[in-house]
């Protein structure tokens, strides 16, 4: 079933066109990604679909009891409630019908008060309200609350703090937690994966795997995309073109159709071509002129294909080092670091060696200080203890994912050839030209760049640089999916060596060719990509659930092997508990009995209008009931 249908939409801002007679299609349980260059009109296509903003031209088909849920690049939730409180009033729903309930539960315990009308008229109330709560999952959403915050890294010691009092990035995750709670049925997702670790993308990929409606997402996270869509609509020249797939597969089809429809179009100019030829020979000659003039009608009619459009420009550069470094490029040693002495240390323990060409993706969840090493390396902090050796003719290049090497007041131009006076104003024109800031873009102040357009200029300088070691924090942040490919490329390329934090699974895989775990105690080496990295983990989990199992195991041998005395003891304490069970279980089907027969006596109509008999019996069931309860909760204990 079609739930949002886009036909020939179109959007300009002023004069500036950014979509053009936009199609697009979702179906109930869809899952697709909205891919293109930044600027491209991605955010802007989503910004419509939720009808945040307006558009010019075209249609949009949506049912309407359609419910839309939409997180922006940008949304943080902001409230004075606690974490909890915030969350709960998702369900404020549930709640008012849960205290319904509670409230006619009261007044059945008061039966004897009603008439026989009115007490068949609350039961009946009763069975609506309950069914809606229980399709409505009134039991769970406690639970699905607490499973959310936990997937987004939030604990219960978390749940009373005021949102007001955390971080940015912590109210972007609340705020996608809240939306995912609501489970409308389109859920619209810019950018959804800023500011979640490894581990909770890893979670998100999960929930939106088994989510119950429809998703669409903007996403420069290629890893995240491979697992999460089967649809990819990619905007090109302010159009949209449909492929299925994942996104690794998007990319293997447009290839291939790019080659096909070339193809195809050299194939018709040499038809053409062959045509003209034989129209020019044969037009002027009496016995040919017929057969020319027929040729010249079949190319008058022929609908010609236009060139297919290679893609639209991109970043071109490369990474080179002004000299080769030696062998062993850097050795750290039991290195340990610590803001505050008065604190415990952030890590211990770092033994990390790199030699030249060596490739080593740094991962560990958010907080363990993975940029904070980065920084100690660089000489930037001084360790508590340890050592560090820089390697003989290193020279070092660092990328900061906070671009705190950037100027601010300088135009583009300058914050690069300041850095670089000797070099003619033509060739740095050129590095720039390459990194896509061509023409006036160079008189851009900093100041006024994006993330992307400060992203590549900071790269710009790197490269400059020609280092022999680049110590990278975050390096694909901010970069659109074609700067990433560039910059994997020209990575893979260099002929120095890397350290680099990534949360780019995409990125990690492709560059890598080690992964170092970084946690509060130390560092392990995984000697592969990403996906070797997680294969390994996963069978380190399943070592340990097997080696907790056979410890389960041994103690289970260990408790058969007891002397015949204390065996002897334990099988007289289980025959008691036996006899206890089988007494209480007679109890119990005659209380069943009783209540059962009480139940059908207050069922006759003489007992409605006797409210006397009728309050009696009542006491008496519910007598009955505490005291089934209460035998229940004991049959239960003894049969642990």
């Amino acid at each position: 079933m079609i739930i949002m249908q886009l036909n020939d939409v179109s959007k300009s801002f002023g004069a500036e066109e950014i979509l053009k007679n936009v199609k697009l299609e979702i179906k109930r349980n869809d899952r697709i990604a909205i891919v293109g260059r930044n600027g491209a009109g991605k955010s802007t296509l989503l910004r419509i679909m939720a009808g945040e903003i307006s558009y010019d031209e075209g249609e949009i088909y949506k049912p309407k009891d359609l419910s839309i849920g939409y997180l922006s690049q940008h949304t943080a939730l902001e409230s004075a409630k606690s974490i909890w409180n915030e969350m709960l009033g998702v369900f404020d729903h549930l709640r008012q019908q849960e205290q319904e309930l509670r409230a006619i539960e009261r007044q059945m315990e008061n039966a004897a008060s009603l008439s026989a009308e009115n007490y068949e008229k609350l039961l009946q109330n009763y069975d609506v309200l309950q069914q809606e709560f229980e399709s409505g999952d009134g039991y769970n959403y406690e639970a699905e609350i607490k499973a959310v915050l936990s997937g987004l890294h939030f604990h219960h010691y978390d749940y009373e703090t005021p949102i007001n009092e955390l971080s940015g990035g912590q109210k972007t995750r609340l705020a996608l937690g809240k939306l995912l709670l609501k489970k409308p049925d389109l859920l619209i997702l810019d950018e959804p994966t800023n500011h979640l670790d490894i581990e909770t993308l890893s979670w998100l990929e999960s929930y939106l795997n088994s989510y119950p409606g429809a998703v669409t997402i903007v996403s420069h996270d290629r890893y995240f995309l491979d697992k999460t869509v089967s649809i990819v609509y990619e905007i090109s020249r302010h159009n949209t073109k449909k492929y299925h797939g994942s996104y690794s597969k998007f990319l293997e089809q447009k290839a291939l159709d790019h080659a096909r429809e070339l193809k195809e179009y050299e194939k018709q100019q040499i038809e053409i071509k062959n045509m003209e030829d034989f129209i020019q020979r044969n037009i002027a000659r009496a016995s040919t002129t017929k057969r020319a003039q027929s040729r010249r009608k079949q190319l008058q009619k022929m609908e010609k294909l236009d060139r297919p459009l290679g893609d639209e420009a991109s970043a071109s550069f490369s990474f080179q080092v002004n000299k080769r470094s030696g062998d062993d490029v850097l050795k750290m040693k039991q290195v340990a670091f610590r803001y505050d002495k008065e604190n415990a240390p952030l890590f211990t323990n770092v033994n990390l060696s790199a030699n030249r060409g060596e490739r080593i993706a740094l991962v560990g969840p958010n907080g363990v200080g993975k940029t904070t090493l980065l920084k100690v390396i660089l000489g930037r902090l001084k360790q508590d203890q340890g050592q560090i050796h820089i390697g003989t003719n290193v020279q070092l290049g660092y990328y900061d994912q906070e671009q705190t090497n950037l100027t601010s007041s300088k135009s583009v131009l300058q914050e690069l050839w300041d850095e670089y006076p000797t070099i003619n104003e033509k060739d740095i024109r050129t590095v720039l030209g390459n990194f896509l800031f061509s023409g006036d873009d160079v008189l851009k102040l900093v100041h006024t760049l994006s993330g992307g357009e400060k992203a590549r200029l900071a790269l710009a300088k790197l490269m400059m640089k020609k280092a022999n070691l680049l110590i990278l924090d975050e390096p694909t942040n901010h970069l659109d999916i074609d700067s990433k490919e560039v910059l994997e490329s020209a990575l893979i390329d260099y002929p120095g060596t890397i350290i680099f934090v990534s949360h780019d699974r995409y990125f990690i895989n492709k560059v890598t060719d080690q992964v170092a775990e970084m946690n509060q105690d130390g560092i392990t080496i995984y000697l592969g990509d990403y996906d070797y990295y997680i294969e390994k983990k996963q069978e380190e989990a399943e070592i340990a659930r097997l080696n907790q199992t056979e410890e389960i195991m041994e103690h289970k041998e260990k408790k058969k092997k007891l002397s015949f005395k204390e065996e002897k003891l334990i099988q007289s304490e289980q025959r008691k508990k036996e006899r206890q069970i089988v007494k209480l279980e007679e109890t119990i089907d005659a209380l069943e009995t009783e209540l059962v027969t009480l139940e059908e006596e207050m069922a006759e109509p003489e007992i409605y209008e006797d409210h006397k008999k009728s309050l009696e019996l009542t006491e008496k069931v519910n007598k009955i009931k505490l005291e089934l309860e209460q035998l229940m909760d004991e049959w239960t204990v003894l049969q642990d």
